[in-house]
């Protein structure tokens, strides 16, 4: 960063002061009336709606010119605190006290000298509160059979903390040239009475169009993605502009996947999807039974995309020398998250699933 583009970043005017008028604590946004809050001292405000529409929701953004964007302003004073137990980055309110980590657990967390960082221009706000988050964990925990009863008195819902997840959203117009094999399959009775099927090929190519919109990209390598999925989708349509009042008095990471190898991994995704999808044309266009051999290439334009924040609930429990983590979605309070397993309910679900099928095949074999 150029001393000129630091200089403009010093002089940028905050418009937002995250210090409760009443009292000078950190004031916080509150899911539950979607109002700015201090939790000490009761003061309320409303968040002033844009005026001009554009500027309600997070704007599509050029992909390709992308890197002339240097405004890395977050609209508020902030500061980053890494985990020197876990090594976790997170950014905080400047008045946000940080007294553990959200990941570990851990109180062993200092702050870390700023880095410049694209600025989000969307956020999806809480709407599930910590406590509703609770019930839906509480809810999920109780439901899991062969999770030790040990285990779930050890995982208490109000250890949840509320973070802003980053993520990319894509935008393209997808064109594809494709080229495959498609088969029809054929009964074919032989001379001795007995039928066996038979594939007859054929060679097809065409072109196929699709709008790809808002395909999602965690941008955070901290968590396994198959448990990111777990608590999608999101209300993406539901989003507002970013304003430093959303993420009032809540943890935000800041992203590890650059926009580059989001949309790198986009491709990917998207190119999986179009498979699919032009594997499914084939076989309406053609009433084909099987299609192999698809080649296809695709051109991508006007692509955009959007930096959001999206929110999740965080919590965690240490159960046999082992940290298991949970999410709840803090759109929808959909759960996801691994739990320990109990060998023994396992060896008795296996014993009772083993005592049902000699139970049914008893009774088919005395019929």
């Amino acid at each position: 960063m150029s001393t000129q583009e630091v200089e403009n970043v010093k002089q940028v005017k905050l418009d937002f002061d995250a210090e409760c008028p009443s009292c000078s604590a950190s004031i916080e946004f509150n899911p539950a009336t979607g109002k700015l809050t201090c939790p000490y001292c009761g003061f309320e405000s409303e968040i002033a709606a844009p005026e001009q529409e554009e500027e309600k929701v997070a704007q599509e953004m050029d992909f390709l010119k992308a890197e002339e964007r240097g405004n890395f302003n977050w609209g508020v004073e902030k500061k980053t605190v890494i985990c020197k137990a876990c090594a976790a980055e997170t950014i905080y309110d400047a008045l946000q006290v940080a007294d553990s980590c959200p990941y570990c657990g851990s109180n062993q967390v200092m702050e870390a000298s700023a880095e410049n960082t694209l600025a989000p221009n969307g956020v999806c706000a809480f709407e599930v509160t910590d406590k509703q988050a609770g019930e839906h964990f509480q809810k999920w925990i109780k439901g899991r059979w062969f999770t030790p009863k040990a285990a779930k008195i050890n995982a208490k819902p109000d250890a949840f903390k509320g973070v802003y997840l980053p993520y990319w959203t894509f935008d393209s117009k997808t064109s594809s040239r494709y080229s495959a094999r498609y088969g029809r399959h054929r009964t074919v009775t032989d001379k001795d009475g007995k039928t066996h099927t038979e594939t007859d090929w054929y060679s097809t190519s065409g072109f196929y169009q699709e709008f790809i919109d808002d395909h999602l990209v965690s941008a955070t390598t901290r968590y396994d993605r198959n448990m990111m999925r777990k608590i999608e989708p999101f209300n993406l349509l539901n989003n507002k502009a970013y304003k430093p009042q959303y993420v009032a008095g809540f943890l935000s990471e800041r992203y590890s996947v650059g926009l580059q190898d989001g949309w790198n991994q986009a491709k990917n995704e998207i190119h999986d999807h179009l498979h699919a999808q032009i594997t499914s044309k084939i076989r309406w266009e053609n009433s084909a039974d099987v299609v192999s051999n698809l080649c296809f290439s695709t051109n991508h334009d006007d692509i955009t995309y959007k930096y959001l924040m999206l929110p999740i609930w965080l919590s965690s429990f240490r159960y046999k020398e082992k940290i298991y983590r949970f999410m709840v979605n803090g759109q929808t309070g959909r759960v996801g998250g691994n739990a320990p397993i109990s060998p023994l309910r396992v060896t008795i679900a296996v014993i009772l699933s083993l005592a049902v099928i000699a139970l049914i095949w008893y009774f088919f074999m005395s019929e």
